[in-house]
């Protein structure tokens, strides 16, 4: 697959804070990819300069093929944003929002009543076209925010804590739109986020830390490199004869191990103490830990 961003030592200072330093990494065309780091990592920095947004310091920054130096207006053609706070205008209806938008991409009249019903549909809005937006739930104006990026159909949708505050259903309303979207547009997508699940489903994660790249993989290959197995074996066991850390929890007691060849071995030499057990690897929440020291949690990035 083509590179659709690329980005080469890119630098971006405000003062004495460094917030990104020599920051180089690809997307490819068509993926999801994951973009982490605790508030202040240099996320929402690079977001902006990667939209035209923010002007940076050195270093080269592409999309789809294009430099995004002194290309603003051709880059924000190919990128729809989804910022963490809302940018809709409150006290104007839903409608009136996206058409006020839609204009500025020259989709107006009959083009735009189209694009608006195909996106009504799809997001599950058409009974609050006419509701101001300021009337509106959370998860209500989190489905207008994206239906406003997708307005002109852009080849990439940067997603920047989509989901924050969502309650499940309206989340899951939203990913089904974008894994929709990706199969059946090959739309890339461009995702930061705090809830560790979302990013597990990437093809590719970069961890931030202090604006520098700390660790990037696959999911499979960051919980490999960074993350034991977990054995939980149920009912009453005595599992101290096995030799690595273990935790109790409610009917079962779990054993970490390094690896999945270490828990095969395991069960091969101890079979009657595996007579209901599962494995299972270590979580994104383990590895971002393991990796930064900290604990990712919701909240805007300053």
């Amino acid at each position: 697959m083509e590179n659709i961003i690329e980005i080469s030592n890119l630098y971006k200072s405000f003062g004495d804070v460094k917030a990104v330093q020599d920051l180089s990494f690809h997307v490819k065309k068509g993926e999801l990819f994951a973009f982490l780091g605790v508030n202040g990592a240099g996320k929402s920095t690079t977001i902006s300069i990667l939209c035209g947004r923010l002007q940076k310091d050195s270093g080269k920054v592409s999309v789809c093929g294009k430099d995004v130096d002194g290309k603003s207006r051709e880059i924000a053609e190919k990128i729809g944003v989804v910022f963490q706070s809302s940018v809709l205008d409150q006290p104007l209806s839903v409608r009136d929002n996206l058409r006020s938008r839609a204009a500025l991409y020259g989709i107006t009249g009959k083009q735009f009543e189209k694009r608006l019903a195909e996106l009504a549909t799809l997001l599950d809005f058409s009974d609050l076209l006419n509701r101001t937006v300021g009337k509106l739930s959370g998860g209500q104006r989190r489905r207008i925010d994206i239906a406003r990026a997708l307005l002109h159909n852009p080849e990439i949708l940067v997603l920047d804590e989509p989901t924050t505050g969502l309650d499940p259903q309206t989340r899951k309303l939203l990913w089904n739109v974008v894994t929709s979207l990706r199969n059946e547009n090959g739309m890339t997508v461009f995702l930061t986020t705090h809830y560790m699940e979302e990013a597990a489903d990437a093809d590719y994660i970069i961890i931030l830390d202090s604006g520098k790249i700390a660790a990037e993989g696959t999911p499979l290959e960051l919980k490999n490199r960074y993350t034991g197995d977990y054995i939980t074996l149920y009912g009453e066991k005595n599992v101290s004869e096995l030799g690595y850390p273990v935790r109790h929890i409610r009917d079962a007691v779990q054993v970490c191990v390094p690896d999945t060849k270490t828990a095969t071995r395991l069960i091969l030499e101890h079979p009657d103490l595996f007579d209901d057990y599962e494995i299972t690897k270590g979580k994104m929440d383990d590895v971002f830990l393991a990796v930064t020291g900290k604990k990712l949690s919701g909240g805007l990035e300053k």
